[in-house]
C-alpha cells in the first residue's frame, strides 16, 4: 500500500516507512541518539528529496526522543541541568543553521552539502568511536581492568562560569557544553539530525559524563532542538512533509521503548562499538552514491536544430 507525500511529491510504501520508523526508534532508545543521522540518509535512499528528508525527519526525532526520555527518566539517568544548558545553546545554533540552510538552497548547493556533511561528520565520529570501544573491549577480554577516572578534567573544564552537575558528578565550566550545544544546533538544521551522534561522544570524551547518563540527557536536549528546527524549517523554507512525519512517528515511538529496555543490558563500550559500526555502514552507502556512475544519464542541449 502506497501513500502520496504532498511536499516530497512522491509515492512511497507505507509499511516501508513504518518499518524505518520502528528500526530507527529502536536504535534511538538503545544508543541515546535522535535517529536523524540514520532516518535522513535512509529517506534519501528510497527517493525522498534531501531537503524534505532533512526537514521532515526532525518530527520523527521529537517523538522518538520523548519516548526515550520517559524511559530514562524513570531509571534516573537524565541530567536535566546539563540538558538545559545544551538546549539553550542548541536553540541559538539551530536558528543560525536554518538561515544557512535557506541560503544554500537558494544557490542550489544544499543537496550536495547535506550529503558531504554526513560523510565527513559520521565518518570521523564513527571511526574514533570504533577504535576507542575496540580498545576497551580488548583490554577487558585480556583480563585487564578498564577503569575511568570519576573526575577526569581537561583544560576546557577550567574555563570560567563553573557549574555543578550533580547527576553527572561533574563540576566544570558551562562554556564547553554551551559550545557543543550550539554546534549541534547548526548540524540539526543542516543535516536533519538531533545531533546525538556527535553529542554523545562529545559528552563522554570531552565533558567526562557517565555513558548511561549521557543517553537520557542527550535525548532530553534533542526534543527541544528538533522541535525548534521543525518550526523554523516549516515557517521559512516550507520543506516539512506532515504526512511523511506522521507515518514515521507511528513506528518510532514503539521502537524507542524496545531499544531502551535492551540498552540497559549492554555495557557502555558495547553500545559505543555497535553505534560506530552502524554509523560507518551509513557512511559507506553515502560515499558509494556520491561516486557511483548514475543509472540514468542526462544531457542539456538544444532540441530541434539540425
Amino acid at each position: 500500500m502506497h501513500v502520496y507525500l504532498p511536499i516530497a511529491e512522491v509515492s512511497v510504501n507505507v509499511f516501508l516507512l513504518v518499518g524505518l520508523g520502528i528500526a530507527v526508534g529502536f536504535l534511538s532508545g538503545l544508543f541515546g541518539v535522535g535517529g536523524g543521522f540514520l532516518i535522513t540518509p535512509l529517506l534519501i535512499f528510497i527517493g525522498i528529496p534531501p531537503t524534505v528528508a532533512v526537514a521532515s525527519s526532525a518530527n520523527q526525532i521529537i517523538a522518538t526522543s520523548v519516548s526515550g526520555v520517559i524511559a530514562h527518566w524513570r531509571r534516573g539517568t537524565v541530567d536535566f541541568k546539563m540538558g538545559t544548558v545544551l538546549l539553550v545553546s542548541g536553540f541559538i545554533g539551530s536558528w543560525g543553521g536554518v538561515e544557512l540552510f535557506g541560503y544554500l538552497r537558494t544557490i542550489g548547493q544544499i543537496d550536495l552539502v547535506i550529503q558531504l556533511s554526513y560523510v565527513f561528520f559520521l565518518g570521523v565520529i564513527g571511526f574514533l568511536m570504533l577504535v576507542e570501544s575496540g580498545r576497551t573491549i580488548w583490554k577487558a577480554r585480556g583480563g585487564r581492568t578498564v577503569r575511568r577516572k570519576l573526575h577526569q578534567h581537561y583544560w576546557v573544564h577550567h574555563w570560567p562560569l563553573k557549574m555543578r552537575f550533580r547527576r553527572s558528578k561533574l563540576y566544570i565550566s558551562a562554556i564547553p557544553p554551551f559550545l557543543i550545544g550550539a554546534f549541534v544546533g547548526v548540524l540539526a538544521a543542516i543535516m536533519g539530525v538531533g545531533g546525538g551522534f556527535l553529542m554523545v561522544p562529545a559528552m563522554i570524551y570531552l565533558l567526562g559524563m557517565p555513558t548511561m547518563v549521557v543517553v537520557g540527557t542527550s535525548l532530553f536536549q534533542i526534543i527541544f532542538v528538533a522541535a525548534n528546527v521543525t518550526f523554523l524549517q516549516s515557517a521559512q523554507n516550507q520543506t516539512v512533509d506532515v504526512v511523511l512525519a506522521l507515518v514515521l512517528v507511528a513506528g518510532s515511538v514503539v521502537g524507542a521503548q524496545w531499544g531502551t529496555r535492551i540498552g540497559q543490558y549492554l555495557r557502555g563500550e558495547q553500545l559505543r562499538g555497535l553505534l560506530a559500526l552502524i554509523v560507518l555502514l551509513v557512511v559507506g552507502k553515502l560515499v558509494f552514491d556520491l561516486v557511483a556512475t548514475p543509472a540514468d544519464f542526462f544531457s542539456i542541449g538544444q532540441v530541434g536544430r539540425h
